[in-house]
């Protein structure tokens, strides 16, 4: 219980006709937003009916201060006063109908391989191109979103922090080196954070590859190398990358180290990959794979045409390989998991329920294995950023992530505990910051050349870099 009120005013709120008319009031302009956790006697009002209507009769009367609102935004924080309003599981509910009223002004065989970039290139001349026009540069967009944060009431995420009683926000050892290899693609994603696609030619040199592998030896508390791009098996440094974390895994200096491909699948077809899955396997590489749907129209409005058929062979391929087999509870080394993000601006479902829909609908009907689904909210940046924007679901996107604020997901976000590192070798706090160019440290900010291990000094010091954005990973179970 979050709110601690004298008997007087308890029996106001309760009683009082004045304050129940504020409170229908509010309540019908906050739908959604304050559950009935508890009734006062008498009168049948809630505890967050109680919060809102004194609230508002303080505000009538002139009485109301700063503090009260800090009182009340805790209360959200802390969870007690509402649920999170998760996504459905049948996710074929997640229409652009649905996300108006919710977030809008108004609330194995050898084959012919064929590359997907064509068709990828289709896909963004025909739905990217009038987004693209209109995309802001990095600055303007984190201005754009404070204002939308501003807008539906909610101080910056620092602040936030603060006033739900969390008091430490700090940067503990690095345990994963996450790097983004290069923005290179095969597909080009509707909800992609990185803007990646067949157009993007930056990668990684073999000189940062290098650098970066020096980094790893030298900071023995990464225990986790994650590789990301665009596809990151399309840029130049990726093999490079695993054999020479492999190296370091399999000669004893890190024997736990786990190396993690965030794979499209796609990828596993695409002309000249014909080796890459016994590749990953034979160098015990883990796969984290984007499928945000087990329907194959959905899918494919969301990641282009001709996706969800070749992902559902990618993942054959991969079952092949041994990839996928014993469940949530397989060792590390071919784990096949998967990530399901919503189309639109949804939360996604609750994880052990969908990962039962996807098992169904995958294995049962499809023979597909994986060891776990794990279910993320879309980050509103970039090129979601642009689509929220043009969908006028912006402001009410950035109200269901602050109203769904999760304190549990705090300690867990990857900003804590990640080091990021760029195609240009510069250091973020998380591959969100990177695409922001919110970099790591003061001035221009930190980059691989700079730095000794990812122990130094610097990184230590330096304060995670927050903004509105941020609310993104601490929506109701959280997105790192």
């Amino acid at each position: 219980m979050c709110i601690e009120a004298p008997l007087g005013v308890v029996a106001i709120a309760g009683q009082a006709p004045a304050v129940r008319t504020w409170v229908e009031l509010l309540r019908g302009l906050f739908p959604g937003r304050w559950r009935s956790s508890k009734t006062f006697p008498g009168g049948g009002t809630s505890l967050g009916d109680f919060a809102l209507g004194t609230a508002a009769l303080l505000a009538a009367l002139g009485l109301a201060a700063p503090a009260l609102s800090r009182v009340l935004r805790r209360c959200v924080a802390e969870g007690s006063l509402r649920d999170f309003e998760y996504g459905p599981v049948d996710i074929q509910m997640m229409t652009n109908e649905a996300s108006q009223k919710l977030c809008g002004k108004n609330s194995a065989q050898a084959v012919q391989r064929t590359s997907l970039i064509p068709d990828a290139l289709q896909d963004l001349e025909e739905s990217g191109a009038g987004i693209a026009a209109e995309a802001m540069r990095p600055e303007e967009e984190v201005d754009r979103r404070a204002q939308a944060l501003a807008k539906v009431g909610a101080p910056p995420f620092r602040r936030f922090l603060s006033e739900a009683g969390i008091s430490s926000f700090e940067r503990r050892p690095c345990q994963v080196l996450q790097i983004n290899i290069g923005l290179y693609c095969n597909q080009a994603c509707t909800h992609c954070h990185v803007e990646s696609s067949p157009l993007r030619k930056e990668m990684m040199s073999l000189e940062v590859v290098e650098r970066c592998l020096f980094l790893l030896r030298e900071s023995p508390s990464v225990n986790v190398l994650d590789i990301t791009g665009g596809a990151p098996e399309l840029n130049s440094g990726f093999r490079r990358l695993v054999e020479g974390a492999a190296e370091l895994r399999d000669s004893g200096g890190r024997p736990d180290l786990r190396i993690i491909d965030r794979c499209n699948l796609t990828v596993l077809l695409e002309p000249g990959q014909e080796g890459l899955a016994e590749y990953l396997a034979e160098k015990r590489v883990d796969i984290i794979a984007s499928l945000p749907s087990y329907d194959a129209a959905q899918t494919n409005r969301q990641r282009g045409r001709r996706v969800f058929e070749r992902s559902i062979e990618g993942l054959r391929i991969l079952n092949s390989h041994g990839y996928g087999f014993g469940g949530p509870s397989a060792k590390v080394g071919r784990r096949l998991d998967l990530v399901f993000n919503p189309p639109g601006p949804f939360l996604p479902p609750k994880q052990e329920l969908l990962d039962q829909k996807y098992r169904e609908q995958l294995g049962e009907q499809m023979g597909v294995d994986f060891n776990q689904l794990i279910t993320i909210a879309n980050m509103p940046i970039k090129r979601f950023f642009d689509f929220l924007r043009k969908k006028g679901t912006l402001e009410g996107y950035m109200d269901l992530l602050v109203r769904n604020f999760n304190p549990d997901t705090v300690d867990k976000v990857m900003c804590v505990d990640h080091v990021n590192v760029g195609w240009d070798g510069r250091v973020y706090d998380c591959d969100f910051n990177q695409q922001l160019e919110m970099g790591l440290g003061s001035g221009k900010g930190l980059d691989v050349f700079g730095i000794e291990s990812l122990d130094d000094a610097r990184l230590r010091r330096a304060p995670i870099r927050t903004a509105a954005h941020c609310f993104g990973c601490t929506a109701a179970q959280g997105s790192s």
